[in-house]
């Protein structure tokens, strides 16, 4: 599931809202990628884009995404993945966040929390399309 949440480049093919994402720039080292994202959300005649920083270590089996720029007053975002038997790992999916503006947040902040509630339904189904029904838990 780690390396499944970690290719970001995928998300607009399976995410709720996701219409694109970029990565302006990637580093590498000691195994750790230190990324740097465009998002780019979508809601009806609504569209967003935000930078974010994402922190890959594979080894901690962490996922760290630090908002830089965007229709946010900020954003963290943390997953921790756990092995739990062959086939199967317990993800701890962890955000919170602030619109800027009071009217977007009026306007995109229940879509937001319904969309973050679907990113468990949509990260589920992307694995059973890429590993096998019935190997993720």
């Amino acid at each position: 599931m780690y390396a499944l949440v970690a290719d970001v480049e995928k998300y607009p093919e399976f995410l709720p809202l996701c219409e694109a994402l970029t990565v302006r720039s990637r580093k590498e080292r000691e195994g750790r990628v230190l990324l740097v994202a465009d998002m780019s959300v979508g809601y009806k005649a609504i569209r967003e884009t935000f930078t974010t920083q994402v922190f890959l270590k594979p080894d901690e089996k962490v996922i760290e995404v630090k908002y830089i720029d965007g229709p946010f007053k900020y954003l963290n975002n943390v997953w921790r993945f756990e092995d739990t038997g062959p086939d199967r790992s317990d993800v701890d999916f962890f955000i919170d966040y602030e619109f800027k503006s009071r009217i977007l947040g009026a306007l995109m902040g229940s879509m937001f929390d319904r969309a973050f509630r679907m990113f468990t339904e949509a990260f589920e189904k992307r694995a059973d399309q890429i590993y096998g029904a019935g190997r993720v838990a």
